[in-house]
């Protein structure tokens, strides 16, 4: 795993202060699955080239498992790509190796810090799954780079199989040293979905940090948002709302969201949230199953409630259920505690006895992810197989969705959501459900209420027999 970098300023080798590395020494530092070596091929006054070449030992990467993809292949862990592409390996290795060209630190030549210099990358071989050459010039042509790439093969052999996902970038630019860093640290882990590390709120952070500047300029700062934290829904839409927070109006663009509608979009999941808790405490039960948990938070509160004596959280994403476990701390978890909570992997469509025996469900906005034809299975699934005492179920009201200035009007609120009802397409939808199954239905609000469009999202909560 290869990544080089020269500088033609004069020169040149202003590169070596810029960095903190000198030129004559071969210098390396250690990384949780290998070692980052950093030395330099050439270093003249005309160019100096700076090259971090990372050795991933393959054996602590299995041991480490940390990295967070789902992969068919059985032996995926043994046989695979990570020693030998870019990826979120890289990007520790920069923020570790060029940590004070990174933060933009230079005591001794520090005008060098905002002095851009003509620089050349050259990444040898990078992988770009899903969006291809057309992803790569998306992210760098609009930072100002000439990208140039070569696309491989799968086998030089049997050119027949065709070509890889995988290609040798270069790219070129007059910028600064930290702002080549952050837009490699950012964009490296874009374009390789597979990270080596857990997604959390602290990712955000490091994303927003490094992002400083241009990233809430980038044309394609929504998809970098949802790439860079692993497409996990809840903390991209953490991420973009931070990020239109941080932008100023210019003369030709008008604020996105005024004051009122904004505080509104930052609190309304945790005003879901409450108000899911609430209605499962005034239902009396002592155990809660939280269907499409996600990252956890409805989790988190209920294991913060006494009432509640055995909890359940079930996804179909594995990874959510790992991210979960780090955002409760499990493993620091008294015995206790754990005892209260399980997790475990499955469909809301198909019949399954891990379900049954809880006095509530709740199913906080996640039928709007599932097709419309799945929604009898998920309806037979949980009220007719399960039948819990107490269901909540919450999902957005589409008539609210004017109300959002940035929303285009027909778009949904998510690139995910597969449809989005009005409140009377849910209540004669959730009416048919209590009737079919036994269960009397009431509705509520969530979130600020206007006079005619109702509510931001809608609530169900049913109960089992009279």
């Amino acid at each position: 795993m290869l990544l080089t970098i020269r500088s033609e300023h004069n020169p040149a080798t202003d590169l070596g202060f810029l960095l903190h590395k000198h030129p004559d020494k071969l210098q390396s530092t250690k990384l949780s699955v290998g070692q980052a070596h950093i030395f330099y091929p050439e270093a003249t006054p005309a160019r100096t080239t700076v090259a971090l070449l990372l050795d991933i030992d393959p054996i602590a990467l299995v041991r480490g498992a940390k990295h967070s993809s789902t992969k068919d292949f059985s032996l995926f862990p043994y046989v695979n790509d990570r020693p030998y592409v870019a990826s979120s390996f890289m990007s520790v290795a920069i923020a570790k190796a060029f940590s004070s060209a990174l933060n933009g630190k230079c005591p001794q030549k520090p005008d060098l810090v905002d002095t851009p210099m003509p620089l050349s990358v050259k990444l040898s071989v990078l992988p770009a799954a899903k969006g291809g050459e057309t992803l790569i010039r998306k992210l760098f042509e609009p930072l100002g780079y000439q990208v140039t790439l070569q696309r491989h093969i799968l086998d030089e052999q049997f050119p027949k199989w065709g070509e890889s996902k995988y290609f040798t970038i270069q790219l070129s630019n007059v910028l600064k040293v930290k702002e080549l860093l952050t837009h490699l640290y950012v964009l490296i882990p874009v374009l390789d979905n597979d990270k080596h590390y857990f997604i959390s709120e602290s990712e955000i952070d490091k994303l927003l940090s490094k992002g400083k500047g241009w990233l809430e300029h980038h044309p394609e700062k929504e998809q970098i948002s949802n790439r860079y934290l692993a497409n996990i829904k809840s903390l991209a839409q953490q991420a973009m709302q931070r990020l239109q927070i941080g932008e100023e109006p210019n003369d030709k663009d008008e604020i996105v969201i005024n004051p009122e509608a904004r505080q509104r979009k930052l609190t309304l999941q945790q005003q879901r949230l409450s108000s899911v808790l609430a209605e499962l405490k005034q239902s009396q039960a002592k155990t809660v199953l939280d269907l499409g948990c996600g990252d956890g938070k409805l989790l988190k509160m209920l294991m913060q409630t006494k009432q509640f004596v055995r909890i359940a959280g079930m996804d179909v994403s594995y990874q959510e259920l790992l991210r979960t476990k780090e955002r409760l701390y499990w493993e620091e978890l008294a015995g206790k505690q754990k005892d209260r909570l399980s997790l475990f992997q499955g469909s809301l469509t198909y019949k399954d006895t891990r379900l049954q025996g809880f006095d509530a469900a709740a199913v906080v906005e996640v039928i709007e992810h599932m097709e419309g034809e799945r929604l009898p299975a998920f309806a037979k699934a949980l009220f007719g197989f399960a039948r819990p005492k107490t269901v909540i179920l919450t999902t957005p009201n589409v008539e609210y969705n004017s109300l959002y200035e940035n929303l285009v009007t027909g778009n949904m609120r998510h690139n995910d959501h597969r449809f989005e009802w009005t409140r009377q397409q849910f209540q004669d939808w959730a009416k048919q459900i209590a009737q079919t199954y036994g269960y009397r239905v009431e509705f509520k609000t969530i979130g600020d209420v206007d006079p005619s469009l109702g509510s931001p999202s809608q609530m169900g909560v049913f109960t089992y027999g009279n």
